[in-house]
Order: structure tokens, then C-alpha cells, then sequence
């Protein structure tokens, strides 16, 4: 296990989509990017098969010039069994492509409600399109990725994710170089100043988005609004499942606290269903959470598609062994990269000068993991999910960061 810190990746992401009138999601691709000079660190890609192959691809379809081909995507694997890997790379990092605010997000957030997940949340988000259009001006034409590419020789636009991304760090760096080399622009110009335009642009974000916990989109309990908080039902296909999601003043809820203390160490007697450890931890909750823990079990228990079928309602909260404290178990989901499982949660640690620093694991280890957590405080940042799984139905805290307090 090794120390980094926490969070200093852009993740520049592209999505290839079908036809206008479908849209559907066909690849995923980003980059992990040091956002100083705009080094990549990683890259992830992946095809996606969409549910209904014969509506994107009807049997009068040739091909596109991207070279996504029906036979390619026919043995893709769905969005279902890519999403960990989406989210594990987007969630809590600021975001960043061309475009990505009007097209790129609502496809991806499109893409987990479909599979009734809560989508992955930004730290921040870098479009570059309005950001060089603002900075730039209109000197490449109306500023689309192959204008600009064409504007700074670059060649072909190839609409394959990973390509188009390479193409779009390039692009900031011309346009970056080429505004600090004239006249207006400062005389002195160090190589750390290459990314200027994109640094400036994300010091924005981080300022505007991230919350003072440093994690932006969660509500500490006593910033909920009790009456704020219903049940949302959507039925995103004629024949699919509704998709329920707990909402606060149309967002989805998100919480988090501090200091919990962590009672029982790790759990990993279950299993999903890919045979992974369901692991969660067992943590003492105050007051102000419990009352809107309560809640939202009781309301999703009253109005949920899940408490209207045969399966029990499992209590969210319960009252460990003596009967003093109530507890809830906070999920950490894994996710499978190659052949090794990784944590899905953001886990950190906490220094006692207050600074925080993200714990890097090699794999999944349930006893190192619970010698890390065991009876000790964390602040968590987790989501709460509805189940309906062997007749056991409720709501499933899922942590997305814990930050481990030094003993």
C-alpha cells in the first residue's frame, strides 16, 4: 500500500455515440492527465454493446468512418459490466473534453440511470470548447474539434475516443502557446506555463464546485431539508425496470459525516454477482444522520417499487449488541481491472496536521483494509441506493470516500 495525493488527475473523457435520433452509448474513452503539463498518467477505453444491437444498427447499416463496426460492438460488453471502471475513473475527479457539457455528461449520466446507478460526480468540470471559444475566439471557424485540428494541422479528425482525446490535449497546447506568444501576453514565459489556460480554467472549477469537505455534491445532515427529500420513479424503458432514486430538491441525496467510529472491522461474507467480496464496515451514527437515515427508510419503505414486492424490508439502522449505539453498515464496493480487484471507495488517510492523502492499494486485502478501518474514526462520503435482492429488500449506503483519522 503507497500514499499519493489525493485527487490531482484530469480526467479528459470522449464518448462515440449512434445516430442523432438514438444516440446511443458505443465507446468510452479518458485520460488521466497531470494537470500541469498536460502528461498523461493512464488511459482507459472500452467498446459498449447497447441493449437493443438491431435499433442502433438496422440491417441496412454500412459501417461508419470511424471504423466501429456492428461485428465490434455485437462482442462488446454491455454498460452494465463496464460501469465500475466508468465511475472509478470520473467520480471526485474534475472532468474535462470538448464539449462534454452538452453532449459527453448527459450521455454518461444517461448511461448509468439506464442501469439504475447513480452516476459519478465531478470535482470540476474544463469544456474546452466554450473555454477556447472565450479565450481563443473564432479564428478556427465555429471551434469544433476538427476546425481546430485543421486550424493547427493536426490532420483528421478519427472520432475514436482515445484519438480524439490526444487530439483535444493537443489542441489546448497550441492554443495555449499561440495566446502567450502574443503581444498581450506576458513577456516571461516558463515551460510551466504551456498549460496556463487550462490551469486557470481548473483553479475556477475547484473554487466554484468543491465543497469545503473537499468532495463537492454531499450534504452534511445538517444541511438536509427533511421536507426536501422524495422518492423518484422512472421507467427509462418500455419494458425495463423502474429506476428509483432517493432525491433532495431534485438531486440525488448524497451525505456526508465526520468522525464516525468504525465498530466492527471489514465484512466480506458476502459475495455479488460476479463473485467479488461485498465488503462494509459497521459504523456509530449521531443524531442529525439517524433522524434522516429514518426518514428516507421510512419513505422509501411507503413508496418504492422495491417494499411493494414479496421480498422483507431490511431496517437501515439498527442497535449494536448492548443496545447503546445505533449503527449502519457502509458498503466498499471493488472493482476488477485485468485480473485484480481494486476498491472502488476513494480510501484516504487523515494526518494529523489535517492534511489528507489517498491510500493506493495493489488489490483488494480484507485484513490489511480491516486493520486500517478497525475501531478507528473515518469521515464518510457515501450514497444511499435502493435493493431488491433474495427477498431482501432496503437501502444500501455506499461509501464513495472514507477518510481514515491517524490513531
Amino acid at each position: 500500500m503507497t500514499m499519493t495525493v489525493y485527487g490531482t488527475e484530469i480526467a479528459f473523457f470522449d464518448v462515440e455515440t449512434s445516430a442523432p435520433e438514438r444516440c446511443a452509448l458505443l465507446e468510452f474513452g479518458a485520460i488521466l492527465v497531470c494537470p500541469r503539463r498536460l502528461v498523461d498518467v493512464s488511459s482507459y477505453a472500452t467498446l459498449v454493446r447497447p441493449d437493443d444491437l438491431d435499433a442502433v444498427f438496422p440491417a441496412s447499416w454500412t459501417g461508419r468512418s470511424n471504423g466501429i463496426t456492428r461485428d465490434a460492438i455485437a462482442g462488446a460488453p454491455p454498460f452494465r459490466d463496464v460501469a465500475d471502471n466508468v465511475y472509478a475513473i470520473l467520480h471526485g475527479r474534475v472532468w474535462a473534453g470538448h464539449n462534454i457539457l452538452e453532449f459527453d455528461t448527459p450521455i454518461i449520466r444517461k448511461a448509468f440511470a439506464e442501469i439504475g446507478r447513480a452516476p459519478p460526480e465531478p470535482k470540476g468540470v474544463i469544456d474546452t470548447l466554450p473555454l477556447l471559444t472565450r479565450r481563443f475566439g473564432v479564428r478556427a471557424g465555429d471551434m469544433k474539434l476538427a476546425s481546430l485540428a485543421n486550424y493547427f494541422g493536426l490532420g483528421k479528425q478519427k472520432h475514436r475516443s482515445l484519438d480524439d482525446i490526444r487530439m483535444n490535449i493537443e489542441i489546448l497546447k497550441y492554443c495555449s502557446t499561440v495566446l502567450l506568444l502574443e503581444p498581450s501576453s506576458p513577456a516571461e514565459v516558463s515551460d510551466e506555463l504551456v498549460c496556463d489556460v487550462a490551469e486557470m480554467q481548473l483553479d475556477a472549477a475547484m473554487q466554484k464546485d468543491a465543497s469545503s469537505s473537499g468532495y463537492s455534491g454531499f450534504l452534511e445532515p445538517g444541511d438536509v431539508s427533511i421536507e426536501c427529500i422524495k422518492i423518484s420513479v422512472a421507467l427509462l424503458h418500455q419494458f425495463g425496470r423502474p429506476t428509483t432514486q432517493i432525491l433532495h430538491k431534485s438531486t440525488p441525496l448524497q451525505l456526508s459525516c465526520t468522525g464516525l467510529e468504525v465498530r466492527f472491522g471489514v465484512n466480506p461474507k458476502f459475495l455479488d454477482n460476479a463473485g467479488r467480496p461485498k465488503l462494509n464496515i459497521k459504523v456509530v451514527i449521531p443524531e442529525n444522520l439517524r433522524k434522516v437515515l429514518e426518514f428516507c427508510d421510512d419513505l422509501a419503505k411507503k413508496s418504492s417499487p422495491e417494499a411493494c414486492g414479496t421480498s422483507e424490508w431490511i431496517p437501515l439502522i439498527k442497535m449494536d449488541a448492548n443496545a447503546k449505539h445505533q449503527t449502519v453498515r457502509l458498503n466498499i464496493p471493488t472493482v476488477v481491472s485485468g485480473e485484480t480487484a481494486t476498491y472502488a471507495t476513494d480510501i484516504c488517510k487523515k494526518e494529523r496536521n489535517g492534511a489528507i492523502r489517498k491510500l493506493v492499494f495493489s488489490k483488494v486485502d480484507e485484513e490489511e483494509l480491516d486493520s486500517l478501518l478497525r475501531w478507528n474514526k473515518v469521515d464518510a462520503f457515501f450514497s444511499l441506493e435502493l435493493y431488491d435482492y433474495k427477498q431482501n429488500a432496503g437501502i444500501r449506503l455506499v461509501a464513495k470516500r472514507l477518510v481514515v483519522h491517524s490513531r
